[in-house]
């Protein structure tokens, strides 16, 4: 999987740099926009069920980055509309409409966890920099770390949006629900 992971930033890396510094003007947000989409593209491409829409599913993840960004920040510089992408794709899954339940349960998880997640899925610490970090071993953060996302998949999966199958892989949600 990291391999995977590896060869999509390899392939990718720079055409996203691209359209996303085309959307936002500040090199240092689109640098940061470009991470948080890859760091996405890493917890979620378990859910992609056709490879042959690898790229199309990254870029919808990145404009609805980009989109995150604008609301979160209230600018209006830009419209929603023109974020287009450059594949069409008819069955994408607009992952931007989970980040409140997502971040309600992260808050709710408890802090030695709760640091786990966010440092290494949104602050991009490795678990080796986090078990320096805690002053704890490196098996023990690697333990902390999939415990955390353990917890955080089962509290998600209790949202009353969200519908999963058997297994527990997030097949989709309502967005009338959030």
């Amino acid at each position: 999987m990291q391999n995977e992971i590896k060869n999509i930033w390899l392939d990718l890396n720079e055409e996203l740099y691209k359209f996303i510094t085309s959307k936002v003007k500040d090199e240092e947000t689109a640098k940061d926009i470009l991470q948080e989409t890859f760091i996405k593209v890493q917890t979620k491409i378990h859910q992609l069920e056709n490879t042959a829409k690898l790229t199309s599913w990254v870029y919808q993840i990145t404009r609805n980055t980009i989109i995150d960004y604008y609301r979160k920040s209230n600018l209006k510089k830009i419209s929603i509309d023109d974020l287009d992408i450059p594949e069409n794709e008819n069955n994408s899954f607009d992952y931007a409409n989970l980040t409140r339940c997502i971040n309600q349960k992260i808050e709710n998880l408890t802090a030695k966890y709760k640091e786990a997640i966010v440092l290494t899925s949104f602050k991009n610490y490795s678990q080796k920099e986090l078990a320096t970090h805690l002053k704890i071993s490196y098996s023990g953060t690697k333990s902390r770390v999939q415990k955390a996302k353990e917890i955080l998949k089962e509290n998600i999966l209790e949202c009353p949006n969200i519908t999963s199958d058997k297994t527990g892989k997030l097949l989709d949600f309502d967005t009338n629900l959030n």
